[in-house]
């Protein structure tokens, strides 16, 4: 998911609960498309690697992402910027509060998938 703050989703997939984060939130990205100016994407840890990295500049975002401990050339970020990345955190809460969502009720994608973006509405409106 791409949130803009704790209530505001920009864009969402679902993914195989086997899949890996790092590429779903590559495709994330491309579908957003490049932006005018440089915007600042905060990330969690799980896409510090260096190609999601370089698409993220090549669509002029400028990526917030802590290195992994053990990660052999590390990279200065901003701390204080990084202290934000709670208010997506805080979606998911919201967005667990709704005993479909977390209980995975709904068997069909598309029916997950619809009831997700309702529960999204509600959030936005409260």
């Amino acid at each position: 998911m791409v949130a803009g703050n704790d209530r505001l989703a920009i864009e969402f997939t679902l993914s195989p609960g086997n899949c890996h984060d790092a590429p779903e939130g590559r495709l994330l990205l491309e579908t957003i498309g490049k932006n005018r100016e440089t915007v600042y994407l905060i990330m969690d840890r799980a896409y510090q690697d260096d190609y999601t990295q370089y698409i993220a500049s090549m669509l002029k975002f400028n990526p917030v992402v802590p290195p992994k401990r053990n990660r052999l050339n590390p990279w200065d970020y901003d701390k204080e910027l990084y202290k934000k990345r709670n208010e997506i955190e805080r979606l998911f809460r919201r967005l667990k509060s709704f005993r479909r969502v977390f209980t995975r009720f709904d068997k069909l994608d598309v029916m997950f998938i619809a009831f997700i973006y309702f529960a999204l509405m509600i959030i936005s409106l409260r």
